[in-house]
Order: C-alpha cells, then structure tokens, then sequence
C-alpha cells in the first residue's frame, strides 16, 4: 500500500483497538474477542515498527488503555505497571530477541537466559505493604493511575494479609505485582446460578475476575473465591527475575509452581509447546508464556518502549480467531452442483495453522455479514478444522471496497443456476444456488475428489492432481473405473496406447495401482458416504448401514422406510430415495460391486481385552500424535461407541489432543469429563 493508504489503514487501527479496549478495559465487556483483538494490535505494532515516523504518544503501543472506574478512589502507581507486546511464532520471537541484543554489549549477550511465566487471563494488580503488612491494593488502570480496591483483595485468600519474615530481609516499603483471577470451576459454578436466575451468562473466566474486584460491596467479592499469583517485586532488586519469585513464596505470596528458567529460545520454545498441549489440565485460563530476560541488570538496561519493556514478551497461544483482509471472492462448484462462495485471503494463522480461504456458504451469508471484496474480517476455525469468517470491521473500510454478486451461470459449464434440486427455480427453503447439469466436469472431479477422500475409500496417493490428469487423459469416467486401470494404462513406454498417460514412472504408477487395489474391501459405511449422495455424511452413512445392513436393501427400500429411521429427516431421506431411484446412479453402483467387496460394520463388538464404549459418545478436538481423527473415530465405533462434532451435556468424553479449540473450553463448562490423548488409548487399549 502507498503512504497515504498505509496512514489510514493505521488510523483506522487506532480507532478501532482503542474503542475495543474501551469496552474491555472500562466497562468490562467485549463485542469481539482478545485474540481478534491481539490480532488487530500486532498488525499496528508491525506497521508502526516497519515505519517508526508514524508512531504517535497517543497510539495504542504506546500507552496502557482502560481508564480507573469513577466508582474507587484513584491511586498512582510509584512506577507505572507496564504491558507486554505480543509474539505469536517463532519468527517474532527470533525478532525480538535480535532487537534488544543489538543494544547489548557482548559481554552481557552471553548473560542473555530468560525466565518463563504462564500468562494467566485475569486482572493485573498491585500490592503495597507497610512494615510487612497489606496496607492498599490496586488495579492497573491506565497505567500511571489505578483503582483502590484494597477491601476487596483482603478478601482474597491468596493475597498475604501480613508477610513472613525469612533470610530475605524485609523492606519497611514493599511493593508486589500479580494476577487476581478466577478458576474454571468456580467459573462453571457461578454461571450456574446466573441461568438459574434468569440472568446472561458470563462470557469468560476473565469478565467475572475484572466484575468481581470492582464491586462495590466486599461481601460479593468474598462469594466469587477468587484466586491470585504474585509474579513481581517492585521494590526488590537482587540478580535475576527468578530469584524474585524465590522471595516472594518466602514472603508468603503465591506463586506460579510451573514457571521455569530457561537458558536460551529454543528451550522457551519447548516450554509453550508443551503448555499449548497440557493447558486444559490446568484449573484456570492461560493464553501464552511471559517471557522475561532473567538477570535484572540487562533488563533495567533495556529499559521502555511505548507501554513495554524491552527485556520482556507475551508469546501468545495460536489464536483462536484472527484478524486479516479479504483479497477476492470466488465460487467453486462442489460434487452436488453447489455453488459456494470463498473468500481469499491475505494469509494469517489461526490456532497454528495459516489460512488464505474460507468459505462463506452462500449468498444469504454475504449479506449477514455485510461483506464486500477488501474488509477487514475476523475469522476463526469452525469446529476446529473448517476456516469461517466471524465477523467484518466496517469501521476499518477506506471507501475502496467492492460488493461481490454471485454468477447467474456455472462457472464450470455455462449452465444457468438455479436454487434446489429439480429443474424448476425453487421459491424459497433452499438458499443455495446448484448447476444442474449431470455432466458438468467440476461436478464429476467433485466427486472423485469425495470418492477417495481419507473418510471414503481412503487411496494413498490419489490426490485432485492426479485425478485431474486421469480425467483430463480420459482414462477414467467415474469411480468404478479406477478399478479398472492397470500400470501400462499410465507409465511411460514404448507401446502406443490411447490410454497411456505421461507424466508417471514405473514405480509410481505401480504405487498408484497398488493403492487402488489395496481398497477393494470396505465398510457398507463408507462405502455409502463415498456415493456422495446430497445430504448424506458420514453419521447418516452409519446409521443408513446399521439400519439396513446391506447396499441392496438400500436400492430396494421405498421412501416411507428411510423415514423411519431416527435420526434421518425428511429432506436427508428424500435425497436418498431419488440417488437410488436415478437409472445412471444403479449401472455406476452394478459396475463398482463388481470390484469392490463391501463388509457390514461390527458395531458395538469389543475388543479382544473385553473393552465396549457402547452407549459412550466422544468428542474430538486438537491433533492426536498417534493416530488421525478418522482412525479414533473408526476405533471408537468399532467399540460401540458414538461421535458427535459438537459438545453438549449428553457427550460422554471429549478427547483432547494438541492445540485444542473451544470444544475443550466447552467441556470444561458443561462438567464433561475430557480424556488426554494417552487416558484415551488406555480407555480403548
């Protein structure tokens, strides 16, 4: 971007981050979340940083927001409490590690250690002590200035009343800094009551925290139980920040057990990897790693920039929601004839994954949203897999926008689109608009691509390029072909064939064949969610084979009896009844049982230790080590059990592996038990 759009695209950041942090900072509340909102602050921290003219005082880098609440006393801080800036992968963190050592001399670089904290989600506050007794209690505030809630922190158990004297002598003047949160189980508890009375329920552990030193009354601070760790002293100075931490569990403070040296990044590294993976173990919320440089003298030399010392960083958790710039909207045909819009997107990491698509549904979804090609929007990971787009920041917009409309043709065939399944325009019910057309070649590769998708029939080495090349060689028309083809069909050679395709070694097109023919067996399941029948996924494709036991009692069955089957509506089953009902559907089905043998799934058989998970539900959530999500999900319905994809109140186990999403955060909520990924290996042996 030029100068003058680079000026307003900071502008606007400013505006924006500063509104945000009003409403969290002030009035305790949020309209979007922290990372969307971290996301939006390391853009304007790297924008400043990259042309360091354009900082102003009255930026959001550079100072604190959040003004003290009129209801408390004003206090000021004998030195201002300080914010971090934040890191969200290695590479910022090898950034700022190259930044302050160009300040260091080399005799101090080789001093450089550092000291790890987990960065708790609650309330910055300060403890002043007179003589070794609590004398005031404040929040952060601005900064320079915050609010006497002194009555309310007396009514933390974990806040000392009075300090111990130890070897370490005490100061007449001390002054601690910690964290006032809340834990998730008293988080659970008092949502709880809120739903019993009738009253919204609170967004996070955070809210409640920051809601309940801030009362006015004592007593309702007292029924919150709030927590604390102390992770500072002001008025100390020995050699390193871990020796603080050392003096202030001597003195009686609580202190985080599970902060740790480190003596260089790569150990820092290790540390938060293994906090993303065991997080969910801990009784309150964490969302990264404070990273301090350890021996105080280098950090104090170090000094400030903006509202963050140098010495020191938040190496924040991969973001749940993130935010970025949409570049261009495109439409995609899938294998029913749907026609999905998907934005493009300016690349961006969401929960360590980076994103440069997301889908947006349909047409009825733009418009919610409110989005045209050149916003600013949040997007997350639906059920933890699936990018989407969360919401749009109009108040970043420059007037350069531009509203997209969906084609009124098939991008793939010229085909006129219409809404639903039948020839005929639908009015109403179906918002998606569908290329009818039974030939239209992006339908066909669709449906290749779903056929030996790892959830279908699951072909190593049978990925969209390779399918294209065979389609577009004209070696094979449908699915039921692939079974079909041989090595001389593919390898380069001296034979003149029609259906030689270049491109493929021998050893490779032996591979190839040998993965095809390795997947003549499977399951009546899958082998019904590989047809690709409109409506119908993998649970309905389970509850289909459960029901009926055999492909031709499907062909055989009249509408009346998919109807009767739990958990299939009307709709799902009227899609069924019409793929069994199409001619060319029955001769591809005659073609493919010809290569393929179909076994009925066992359910609820237990393993050869006597294990059943019958009547157990599971939830996944986060990347398992050992194996994929398809293979747990076959192993727990090869045990009895079922999977859900969203958590409620009926699941059983939620299965946590590394990097979770908010099904992990929900469990937690719901009282559902969750299993680490070794707790579920011993369940299933």
């Amino acid at each position: 971007m030029d100068k003058k759009e680079l000026e307003q695209r900071i502008k606007k950041l400013r505006e924006t981050i500063n509104h945000h942090r009003y409403l969290y900072h002030v009035q305790d509340r949020q309209e979007i979340s922290d990372s969307a909102l971290d996301s939006l602050k390391k853009e304007l921290f790297d924008l400043e940083q990259q042309n360091p003219e354009l900082i102003t005082q009255d930026s959001p880098t550079q100072r604190i927001g959040g003004k003290p609440l009129k209801e408390f006393k004003k206090i000021k801080h004998s030195q201002r409490m300080l914010s971090f800036n934040d890191a969200f992968s290695k590479e910022d963190m090898k950034d700022w590690q190259e930044r302050f050592m160009k300040l260091l001399s080399p005799m101090e670089k080789e001093k450089v250690n550092f000291y790890c904290e987990l960065k708790i989600d609650g309330l910055a506050i300060e403890l002043i002590y007179k003589n070794g007794n609590f004398i005031t209690g404040a929040t952060r505030g601005d900064g320079n200035i915050g609010e006497d809630i002194t009555q309310n922190l007396k009514t933390v158990e974990a806040v000392p009343l009075s300090l111990i004297t130890t070897h370490y002598p005490l100061q007449p003047n001390l002054v601690a800094r910690g964290e006032v949160f809340i834990t998730k189980k008293e988080f659970a508890r008092i949502n709880k009551i809120q739903k019993e009375k009738g009253l919204p329920v609170y967004a996070n552990p955070r809210n409640i925290a920051a809601g309940s030193v801030r009362q006015l009354d004592p007593k309702i601070t007292a029924g919150r139980k709030l927590d604390s760790f102390a992770y500072d002293l002001i008025t100390e100075t020995p050699e390193t920040h871990e020796e603080k931490h050392k003096m202030l569990k001597e003195f009686g403070f609580k202190t985080n057990k599970h902060n740790k040296f480190c003596k260089n990044l790569e150990e820092v590294f290790e540390f938060r990897e293994h906090w993303i993976k065991e997080r969910e173990k801990l009784d309150y919320e964490i969302d990264g790693v404070v990273v301090i440089i350890n021996n105080n003298k280098i950090f104090e030399k170090l000094g400030v920039v903006g509202k963050a010392p140098r010495g020191a960083i938040a190496y924040k958790f991969p973001q749940a929601e993130a935010t970025t710039k949409v570049l261009d909207v495109k439409v995609q045909v899938g294998r029913t004839g749907a026609i999905t819009p998907v934005a493009v997107l300016e690349a961006v990491q969401v929960t360590g994954i980076t994103i440069t698509r997301a889908t947006l549904h349909n047409e009825d979804e733009i418009k919610r949203l409110g989005l045209k090609i050149g916003d600013t929007v949040i997007v997350g990971r639906a059920g933890d897999v699936i990018p989407n787009i969360i919401k749009v920041l109009p108040e970043l917009r420059t007037g350069h926008e531009k509203h997209f409309k969906m084609p009124e043709k098939c991008p793939s065939c010229g085909t006129l689109l219409r809404r639903g399944s039948g020839g005929q325009a639908k009015l109403g019910g179906d918002k998606i608009l569908r290329c009818l057309n039974k030939n239209c070649a992006a339908k066909q590769r669709r449906n290749f691509y779903h056929f030996v998708s790892r959830t279908a029939f699951n072909i190593d080495g049978l990925g969209p390029k390779i399918i294209d090349k065979l389609l577009d060689f004209g070696l094979v028309s449908d699915p039921a072909d692939l079974f079909e083809l041989r090595e001389g069909d593919i390898v380069v050679g001296e034979k003149d064939s029609p259906r030689r395709m270049t491109g493929f070694a021998e050893k490779s097109a032996e591979n190839l064949i040998k993965s095809i023919q390795d997947k003549r067996e499977i399951t009546l399941a899958k082998f019904i969610y590989a047809l690709g029948i409109r409506n119908v996924g993998e649970e309905t494709a389970i509850d289909l084979a459960k029901h009926f036991g055999s492909i031709k009692k499907i062909e055989t069955a009249e509408l009346e009896d998919f109807d009767k089957i739990l958990d299939i509506g009307p709709v799902v089953s009227k899609s069924i009844y019409e793929w069994f009902a199409e001619k060319n559907n029955i001769r591809f089905l005659e073609r493919l049982q010809k290569s393929v043998k179909i076994r009925p799934v066992q359910q609820g058989a237990p393993s050869n230790d006597g294990v059943s998970l019958s009547g157990k539900t599971f939830v996944l959530t986060g990347t398992l080590a050992t194996m994929s999500r398809d293979e747990a999900k076959a192993k727990i319905r090869e045990l009895g059990g079922d999977v859900a994809e969203s958590v409620s109140s009926k699941t059983s186990y939620v299965v946590v592996g590394s990097e979770p999403g908010s099904k992990a955060e929900k469990a937690q909520k719901l009282g559902v038990k969750t299993l680490s990924e070794k707790e579920f290996l011993n369940l299933i042996k």
